[in-house]
């Protein structure tokens, strides 16, 4: 590189520091942090539903509390650039209610809303949060309920506090781990072929279908990542990554953080220095099916082969220097699908028509995110940068091609993704699925053929 255009870059790096840089159009930012002192804070709170609410979107409700619902999250800040992480066992949280949860987690944090990386671990008993299609429905007088108001900003406040209250106890950062561990039994893709080749979609949560439990586990990402911080020899808290639908059993009204809770809070009493959260990556199109019929003798299984990866993933950490932070956020403008069923015209006759309650509250979630796109607010793919380390948070119920695709585009890099962000556009197939005909896309799909390339390429830019 010629000495004089070096010279001019360094010297727009300077310039730049501390600052931000807009794209065109605000196509992109990055924010740099000045020189500081690196500390973290670690926080948790109790999200659990009361009796009574909506479970997963208003399939069924609440009977009973098999296990706590958590929230736990993590504030870093280095110099002037803070940036928040929470994982949340609920299903979903989408639209206005996403953007919520980050102004009053900025709020208390010290930052700004687009710098608060929220996801959802996708427990299907547990809640779904979306304000206005619950506004929808209550306007209209009808059965169908996604989600109570009330509650949901009293989970936000609780979490809210929790996170100022962790600020009170910062601790200083001087390291970084990184480490990785194959999980075996957990994870398989919906897709399977069978004996006469053809190309099945429905291997579920839980299947007793002989052929599904056969066929090949399909594509998947069999690693499970772990992300560190420490101080000296002392971990303060691992953040695992790994993608699979997090469900054994599910839809009898028992709220339940399900096995990937079960294996967290093992793991969480085996290291009690160490504040422990995991993250579903992007698990849209991966299931537990080939190795889970349903029974709940299964669950403890999934758990003790979930928390075996936490475990071999800490013992394989490699630990590094700390390196600058940095946060950077490109839009992902997507528009949503209209395909019969899906048109404003076509929603809008469902909740006219419709009587079952499930059914109102889809209907309800897709104007929601219609109302949402009109605006023209897009959801935004947030990356930190630590050193080697990349922490990405993807919409929705990304699929697993996602996810690989951001690995792909640093394999040098200790890429950790996490699925279930703003979950407003339910499942993100790639076109493959569209032409395949995956019959998942019936419904929870709300957005149009053609997200595959739109998303593609904001992770080129969020990574490159």
């Amino acid at each position: 590189m010629p000495a004089s255009l070096l010279s001019r870059r360094s010297a727009l790096r300077l310039a730049l520091a501390g600052s931000f840089a807009c794209g065109v159009h605000g196509a992109s930012w990055v924010l740099t942090r000045r020189p500081g002192r690196p500390r973290l804070a670690t926080f948790a709170a109790d999200v659990t539903v009361p009796l009574g609410h909506g479970m997963m979107g208003g399939a069924w409700v609440a009977k009973s509390i098999a296990d706590p619902l958590e929230a736990r999250g993590f504030v870093l800040r280095d110099g002037d650039l803070t940036v928040v992480f929470v994982s949340v066992d609920w299903c979903e949280i989408r639209n206005e209610a996403y953007a919520r949860w980050q102004t009053v987690l900025a709020a208390a944090a010290g930052t700004t809303p687009e710098r608060v990386l929220i996801s959802t671990i996708h427990q299907h008993d547990t809640p779904v949060a979306d304000l206005g299609a619950e506004r929808i429905l209550r306007a209209r007088h009808l059965a169908g309920s996604v989600c109570d108001p009330e509650f949901h900003e009293q989970a936000v406040q609780r979490v809210g506090r929790a996170v100022a209250e962790s600020m009170r106890r910062m601790q200083p950062v001087n390291a970084l781990g990184t480490g990785a561990a194959r999980v075996t039994g957990v994870a398989s893709n919906r897709r399977y072929r069978m004996p006469d080749g053809s190309i099945q979609f429905d291997r579920m949560s839980a299947t007793r279908n002989a052929f599904a439990i056969a066929g090949e586990e399909g594509l998947i990402d069999p690693w499970l990542r772990t992300l560190s911080f420490w101080h000296g020899d002392e971990e303060l808290a691992a953040v695992s990554f790994y993608a699979v639908h997090p469900m054994s059993y599910y839809g009898q009204g028992e709220v339940s953080a399900d096995f990937p809770g079960l294996a967290r809070r093992r793991r969480q009493e085996e290291t009690p220095r160490s504040f422990q959260i995991y993250s579903s990556g992007c698990s849209g199109n991966l299931t537990a099916g080939k190795y889970n019929t349903g029974a709940r003798e299964n669950r403890p299984v999934l758990a003790d082969r979930l928390y075996q990866g936490l475990r071999a993933a800490a013992a394989a950490t490699r630990k590094i220097g700390w390196s600058t932070l940095r946060f950077r956020s490109v839009p992902l403008p997507l528009e949503p699908r209209s395909s019969p069923g899906f048109t404003r015209e076509d929603l809008e006759h469902t909740l006219e028509v419709e009587k079952r309650p499930f059914q109102q509250c889809l209907a309800a979630m897709g104007l929601s995110w219609r109302q949402r796109t009109e605006t023209g607010r897009p959801i935004n793919i947030p990356c930190v940068t630590l050193g080697p380390a990349r922490l990405l948070v993807l919409p929705g119920e990304a699929y697993i091609e996602y996810q690989l695709a951001a690995q792909r585009l640093q394999p040098d890099a200790f890429v950790c993704v996490a699925g279930y962000g703003d979950g407003a556009t339910g499942y993100i197939p790639t076109e493959q699925h569209w032409a395949e005909h995956d019959t998942n896309l019936a419904d929870w799909c709300w957005v149009a053929p053609g997200s595959e390339a739109r998303l593609r390429s904001a992770l080129e830019k969020v990574l490159r």
